[in-house]
């Protein structure tokens, strides 16, 4: 087109536009957003209507509603949507027991996507992870170690979990009176933790106590006080009827009796499993009609378009759709989606602020909090930077990916823990490296392919392969630009390669030969959006996705000195444009890499534990102790369990790493491996935040947030929901590590313990203090916990509740004292004889300490009579 027709075309819109906000009242900013609904949609069609039932939501043109995308992701920062800060994990910002640094973390992510939001704007790209609305966070009950998705989570408690979520939540959504910077989402409503193969036919049947007490408490919280203006609903059935199409769970409980207002959302194809998995109803128009009945507003899915047929059919009732509309286009409203953008504060948060420098050092500092220091014998930790040979050693020590944990997003200058060692010691320190091992037998390390190895020719002496760069995803036409590159490792973020191609529109075609430098099984692949990468012409590995950049590989048999034909396809349709060419060379001998520099090394550091390759959301790949992304064993993967005793014969000063999304039965390791740190899966700035703990620049204070449990063995089934044997509320058998459990370089005291202004019985509230002594030489953090334990009277209460935590900073020999105050609704269960939570009239303990584990609380007893309710 050109430039006079498309400026008159503008002008036109512009135009246009004005004159609708002069006539139509859903464009009149001085109305209240439920009129400016009502309006709105009493202009759309039934068939406009249907249109914004499913997360691709269509633009009216008629009416200048733009397309929408709801599907959006912010876990642990902004995801799948580019360049952005990535912070540690969900079940690592638990392990910080800390609400203000949750708080400031949600507040940077959705200042980024904002940021973003605005980019996509300007740019006029409205797909998915290009908006505002966010499924996050996963505040499901990590009640079983065995569950794959149990790392998106805060952790097996209900109350820390709540907390956390609160805090998320209105960092999130912000605090301006008008308008919500974004919208969180609450998921997955509302009992859900695996097993992850079985979610989509699987029936969650538990008491109702356990319902009650463990699996709705933090949706509580994050309606009550989090304001999420968004739920998700699970897959899985909950008494016989599916989550998104229960009356009882989403009117019943979540707007009838928490009072919640947004929109529910079902979690992706969910609809679908109503007839096909769960079987309760037999045809699409059935299944669309059913959820939205019971108050399931939006689709992600493809089952609402079938609502048309449903209406005709009478399956369902048009004015029964305009409720689900109507809370959508508020959430739209309160967004600002449809104001000038001059009213809206948010718009003018500039790109600039993504992954800025006081960004990338809130997520070093988020890091450092949610670390675990397990064990430190004999003081073995903090290291003297002091010179010397440093081993490095495992599959987890150099491995991006096992930063990032699922639903993350890209950082643009990630720290492994290699790295961090590197760069932190001093300049006499020698650092050897070796992988050991991979992190599964049939998990391969899989590195970029050289230079030196791929040529342009099979006759030419020219290291590298032929790019050829192509303005279309079809490779259509003349190429536009030609270059050589000699590996293939780029990420173009939203840029292009070249200056003649748009981003998200074009496509590189590499080809040239592979000469292999042994004989033997290759594992060969790519890692990209979209790609196909051919060897000899024959096609070994592809991949297509909207979402992210997954590995796929396969083997292959290859001949040393051998030219074998490569063509690799890829193309930037949507989101990050990143490609890598990558490879296992067979007849590594890692293990004994490992061995040969740990002998020549005075201290060696073991970076082991899990990856997301294992664990996760329907993984596609099952090894030995792993299924479906879910764990069968919770202990670590036999080839690192040999590696690690190996090199512990060696006699050397060792400290054990791990980096995992779970938890781990390490009981050899505990008992032989002198200090060991749990690092979880922690974001972008994970090798500075470990080596300044390594290295004593940083006093460790993170909490486990779940229970580590001696074996697997000690568990009920994985997929009995009943909470009897399972977290540190209800298992009574020994365990390896307890919930809330973490030590510091430093040693601290409790006394005096006293509870204050105990107005309980009048509804009131009641102040626990205690005083906390910093009885070691350096500075440190102390994360002060209150439990308490309910009257004989309160039938299968849990041993213990969580009822508060502070994390507080206390210099070397001061003391502090840490009040708690203790409200009536913190006493309280659910009496399943009178439908309602009720305070037990009666004694109760009250226990403050460093963990859960009975041996490190204070006990004090508080009697209340009958409440005043």
């Amino acid at each position: 087109m050109k430039k006079p027709a498309f400026i008159l075309i503008t002008l036109v819109f512009m135009f246009m536009r004005c004159d609708r906000e002069a006539r139509l009242p859903y464009l009149d900013p001085s109305l209240s957003f439920e009129e400016r609904a009502d309006d709105l949609v009493s202009r759309m069609t039934l068939e406009e209507k249907v249109s914004q039932m499913v997360y691709g939501a269509a633009a009216i043109e008629r009416l200048g509603i733009p397309e929408y995308n709801w599907w959006n992701e912010c876990l642990h920062g902004v995801a799948r949507a580019g360049k952005a800060t990535v912070f540690p994990q969900a079940i690592a910002l638990a392990a910080m027991w800390d609400t203000a640094a949750m708080s400031e973390m949600a507040k940077v992510t959705a200042d980024e996507a904002r940021a973003k939001y605005n980019e996509f704007q300007r740019k006029g790209k409205r797909g998915i992870y290009q908006g505002l609305t966010f499924w996050s966070p996963n505040i499901n009950i990590f009640r079983d170690p065995r569950w794959g998705r149990g790392m998106e989570t805060y952790g097996e408690d209900p109350f820390l979990t709540g907390r956390m979520a609160v805090a998320f939540i209105k960092g999130l959504q912000g605090n301006d009176p008008q308008y919500m910077k974004v919208v969180a989402t609450a998921k997955h409503y509302v009992v859900h933790s695996g097993p992850e193969p079985d979610r989509h036919s699987f029936d969650a049947v538990v008491s109702e106590r356990d319902f009650r007490d463990t699996y709705l408490p933090a949706f509580r919280a994050s309606i009550l006080e989090g304001k999420a203006y968004s739920v998700m609903c699970a897959y899985n059935r909950y008494l016989g009827e599916p989550c998104c199409g229960s009356s009882y769970i989403l009117q019943d409980i979540l707007r009838d009796e928490l009072g919640f207002d947004g929109y529910v959302v079902s979690d992706c194809w969910a609809i679908n499993d109503f007839f096909d998995g769960h079987n309760v109803v037999s045809t699409p128009q059935e299944a669309a009609a059913m959820a939205v009945k019971a108050g399931t507003d939006l689709n992600c899915g493809n089952s609402y378009p079938s609502l048309v047929d449903a209406v005709s059919q009478g399956l369902i009732g048009e004015e029964e759709l305009d409720v689900s509309v109507k809370r959508l286009m508020m959430a739209r409203l309160k967004l600002g989606m449809f104001d000038p953008a001059e009213k809206v504060p948010f718009n003018r948060i500039p790109y600039e602020m993504v992954n800025s420098k006081s960004n990338e050092k809130l997520a070093a500092d988020v890091a450092k909090k949610s670390m675990v220091l397990l064990k430190n014998e004999n003081n073995t930790l903090p290291f003297a930077n002091d010179g010397g040979t440093i081993a490095v050693i495992g599959p987890n020590a150099n491995d991006v990916e096992v930063l990032l944990g699922n639903y993350n997003g890209t950082p643009y200058n990630p720290v492994t823990p290699l790295r961090g060692i590197r760069e932190k010691v001093n300049r006499n320190t020698t650092v050897l490296y070796a992988p050991g091992c991979e992190h599964a037998e049939g998990l391969p390390i899989l590195e970029t392919i050289p230079a030196g190895v791929l040529l342009t020719s099979e006759k030419m002496d020219v290291r590298g392969l032929q790019a050829e760069m192509f303005p279309n995803l079809t490779f259509g036409g003349s190429p536009v630009a030609s270059q050589v590159h000699d590996t293939i490792d780029f990420n173009w973020w939203e840029g292009t390669p070249h200056d003649a191609l748009k981003d998200d529109n074009f496509g590189v075609r590499w080809t040239g030969y592979l000469v292999p430098p042994v004989s033997g099984r290759y594992v060969i692949g790519a890692e990209a959006r979209d790609f196909k990468l051919f060897i000899a012409d024959e096609q070994i590995a592809s991949y297509h996705s909207e979402h992210h950049a997954v590995k796929r590989y396969a083997q292959i048999d290859l001949e040393a000195g051998k030219a074998y034909p490569v063509k690799l396809d890829f193309t930037d349709f949507h989101g990050d444009a990143t490609v890598r060419l990558l490879w296992s060379v067979p007849g590594r001998q890692m293990e004994k890499e490992a061995l040969e520099i740990a002998q020549k090394a005075d201290k060696i550091v073991l970076f082991m534990g899990l990856s997301p390759r294992l664990e996760g959301e329907e993984m596609r790949v099952n090894v030995e102790g792993f299924h479906g992304g879910d764990r069968l064993s919770l202990d670590l993967p036999k080839l690192q369990q040999e590696l690690i005793k190996k090199i512990h014969a060696l006699g050397k000063p060792t400290v054990l790493v791990l980096l995992n999304g779970s938890a781990l039965s390490i009981n050899w390791e505990a008992k032989n491996i002198p200090a060991i740190l749990e690092a979880w899966y922690p974001g972008q700035a994970a090798g500075n935040a470990i080596a300044d703990i390594l290295f004593g620049d940083y006093n460790p204070a993170g909490r486990l947030p779940v229970t580590f449990y001696k074996s697997v063995d000690q568990l009920p089934p994985f997929d009995d929901y009943n909470m009897k044997g399972k977290t540190y509320r209800y298992f009574e058998k020994e365990v390896l590590y307890p919930f809330g459990y973490g030590l510091s370089y430093t040693t601290f005291s409790y006394s005096n313990l006293r509870i204050e202004n105990n107005d309980i019985a009048s509804g009131g509230t009641a102040t626990v203090s205690v005083d906390v002594t910093n009885t070691g030489n350096i500075n440190g953090e102390e994360v002060v916990q209150l439990y308490l334990s309910y009257p004989e009277s309160y039938k299968d209460a849990p041993l213990k509740d969580l009822r508060g935590f502070a994390r507080v900073n206390i210099p070397k020999g001061a003391t502090q004292t840490v009040s708690f105050t203790l409200k009536t609704e913190q006493l309280e269960y659910y009496h399943t004889g009178e439908k309602k939570y009720l305070v037990e009239p009666g004694t109760y303990a009250i226990m403050v300490g460093t963990s859960s584990d009975d041996k490190s609380l204070l006990r004090a007893e508080m009697e209340v009579a009958m409440v005043n309710q």
